[in-house]
């Protein structure tokens, strides 16, 4: 049986509306590929500022509005048509193309597959002109309607006619996400362009970029503060390899769950795969696995040398000496980085430990079954362990080392900015000239009332309505967990004059130590109210004269319009001079009757405040203090010594030769007493004053990586 022979089929010439709508289906594969080609003629017009609407992730409205140059009447008849365009007359002129758009198929293949509407008008019209089109053809003529200067597109029910297209597309909020993707990269290139988008009806933008900003503040717009901090510039440029490279790209701190990478050719938004692997290839030595950098490039490169007509969308283009760029541009990144790896930033937390934290574990001998303790909860130190110092022999008390320190220092009448030294070498000489009145004794206490065993003065009581008031604050506004943290932490060390380590269990804090001593101090002057002892200066110092020096000081800011420093400084002597009662009785603050101030508040023993600060405590005193009203008025009064009193003075300068400096004072005499008895606001938790850095369970995860 003879096999019957298959005759070939005939060859037929597409119908034109069949080879249009399938060169559409190349160019517009989905409407985020529609959007990227308008904005490219948005950006050949040289718009400055760019619009665009959208509704059901751009399938049923996909509207974009330009400032551009426009559109000439004359050619709204065939800009819709296949292969016409502004842009090439020769096929020559594609190895000199500097605009995006060359081939005059975007809007002709839209129209294939949309309903396309355009107004524009040029800086020449009178009025704008609104055009429809239909598989590139004008519908009708062009009718003037009211318009701004720019090119208004609006396209409307994308792949109606191509069902298929269209039910393979993802859901219309994916969509829309590849469209604020696309905005997103081309406003981070474009930054002298203002972009936004939002959806129909919606009052939000999703994406909302200014005319004449920087690559850097967009980024920080677009992709956040996290990304834009820890960005380092890149600059290549080979002129034997004719290219030039910018961008900004992360650093070893930053690590993105994916790569994101920004890359433009020529200021074209394309892929390239083989620099996105070299790239990726350099952050794998530096970063975790699975973390991955973020990347912005610039890259032009000699139109002779580039073959942008690669693909359909434009999506790829081809270069000469692609191997040797990529090269080029991966071995600077490399160096960039290993300079950046120098030092690293590791993010912090302001979590306190759960309450369940501070509980202690029982003993295992009073516990058979306990469970067993590894090496990483060990908690190294105890803060209940004495110290050596604590059993050395002291030849002198605590308020004898103090009245040596104070008997050491002299304060002039004129009073400078500096304290005034003078090395004294018999304390006899002086001991006449200052002296200290201890504080009376509080209940319970037995370092204080040790110190004051000679002194039996009975503690008064004040039933004050506005000052049990501003002690049952504090007490309300106690966290009881930072409480517990600071009662039972250890003291590590002061890393600067603002900032202390201290840990507690297994976890290592810093906090802040102006922000915590004034805090202290302030409650401290709450509890000592009418009890405290007195640091009498010698030569008091006149208050104008400190008035005068504050205002001279920029950091308290007086300005001519504030009145004379001469006027000033007298009604600061005046006003202080008529509280002068009442700020000794309540608050050991002594002006005499010549308005000099001759002492100030004894408030912790061997404690002593940065005198330097006193003309700007004086200040305060009388510009921040609320006089007429009780309860606001012993507020502030508290507020100003305790910013006054937050920073210790230096035993080097009260007492030359003595090995106490500030530090000393933190770690021995200001610490101690904030263990003992400062109440933490809650607002501490939140605001870093206090930020765990380290906790040994996680640093043995750390090190068990390595």
């Amino acid at each position: 049986m003879e096999k019957a022979t298959k005759r070939p089929k005939n060859i037929l010439k597409l119908d034109e509306t069949v080879v249009n709508r399938i060169a559409a289906g190349e160019i517009i594969q989905r409407p985020s590929n529609a959007l990227k080609e308008m904005l490219e003629n948005c950006l050949d017009a040289g718009s400055t500022s760019i619009q665009v609407t959208v509704r059901d992730g751009g399938l049923k409205l996909l509207k974009i509005q330009d400032n551009g140059c426009g559109i000439n009447k004359e050619d709204l008849a065939i800009v819709c048509e296949r292969f016409t365009t502004s842009k090439l007359e020769k096929f020559e002129d594609l190895n000199a193309i500097g605009t995006f758009g060359f081939r005059g198929e975007a809007l002709a293949s839209i129209s294939h597959v949309a309903h396309l509407t355009i107004i524009t008008k040029t800086s020449e019209m009178q009025c704008a002109y609104k055009s429809s089109y239909h598989d590139g053809k004008l519908v009708g003529a062009s009718k003037p309607c009211a318009g701004i200067q720019g090119t208004q597109i609006v396209v409307e029910d994308l792949f109606y006619n191509v069902p298929t297209r269209k039910n393979a597309l993802k859901s219309p909020s994916d969509e829309h996400n590849r469209i604020v993707e696309v905005i997103t990269r081309f406003a981070v290139h474009n930054s002298s362009v203002g972009f936004s988008l939002k959806k129909l009806n919606d009052n939000g933008s999703d994406v909302r970029t200014s005319p004449n900003s920087t690559q850097e503040d967009n980024i920080r717009i677009l992709y956040g503060h996290a990304v834009a901090k820890d960005l380092i510039k890149l600059n290549v440029e080979d002129p034997g390899l004719k290219v030039k490279a910018n961008g900004l790209i992360s650093n070893v701190d930053y690590a993105g769950a994916k790569f994101t990478m920004l890359l433009f050719i020529n200021h074209r938004l394309v892929d390239s795969t083989p620099l996105k692997r070299a790239l990726d290839s350099v952050y794998a030595t530096y970063l975790a696995k699975g973390k991955h950098p973020f990347v912005y490039l610039s890259i032009e490169i000699a139109p002779n040398c580039v073959d942008v007509n690669v693909h359909p969308t434009k999506h790829e283009v081809h270069f000469l000496n692609e191997d040797a760029i990529i090269h080029k541009i991966q071995s600077t990144a490399d160096m960039l980085l290993k300079n950046a790896s120098t030092s690293r930033s590791f993010a912090i937390q302001t979590v306190i430990p759960p309450s369940n934290f501070l509980n202690k574990p029982e003993s295992r001998a009073n516990n058979a079954n306990a469970t067993k303790v590894y090496d990483k909860q060990l908690v190294r130190t105890d803060s209940k362990d004495q110290k050596i110092d604590k059993f050395l022999d002291k030849s002198t008390t605590a308020s004898e080392s103090m009245l040596s320190s104070l008997n050491q220092t002299s304060m002039e009448a004129s009073y400078g900015p500096s304290v005034s030294l003078n090395k004294r070498k018999e304390v006899e000489s002086v001991s006449d000239k200052v002296r200290t009145f201890p504080m009376v004794p509080e209940k319970n206490n037995q370092a204080t009332s040790h110190a004051n065993a000679e002194n039996t003065t009975e503690r008064r009581q004040f039933e004050l309505t506005s000052l049990i008031q501003l002690r049952e604050a504090v007490k309300n506004n106690t966290d009881q967990v930072l409480r517990d943290t600071f009662k039972d932490s250890i003291f590590v060390g002061c890393v600067s004059e603002k900032h202390c380590l201290i840990q507690h269990g297994t976890r290592l804090y810093i906090f802040c130590l102006e922000r915590v001593a004034e805090e202290f101090f302030y409650q401290k002057f709450l509890d000592e109210f009418g009890n405290c002892g007195v640091i009498c200066l010698s030569d008091p110092p006149p208050l104008y004269n400190l008035a005068i020096i504050a205002m001279d000081q920029e950091e308290n800011e007086w300005r001519p319009e504030d009145g004379p420093k001469d006027y000033l400084g007298k009604q600061l002597k005046e006003l202080l001079g008529c509280k002068s009662e009442m700020l000794n009785d309540y608050f050991s603050v002594q002006i005499n009757e010549n308005h000099h101030l001759a002492g100030i508040p004894l408030i912790l023993v061997d404690y002593i405040p940065d005198l330097t600060q006193l003309p700007s405590f004086v200040l305060r005193l009388a510009s921040d203090v609320e006089w007429n009203l009780e309860k606001d008025c012993f507020d502030t009064i508290c507020r100003v010594m305790a910013k006054f009193y937050r920073k210790p003075n230096d035993h080097e300068v009260l007492n030359v030769g003595s090995d106490k400096d500030w530090k000393w004072t933190v770690e021995h005499v200001l610490y101690p007493a904030i263990k003992a008895s400062l109440l933490p606001p809650k607002k501490w938790i939140s605001d870093g004053t206090i930020l765990q850095i380290a906790d040994l369970p996680d640093l043995y995860k750390v090190f068990e990586r390595c």
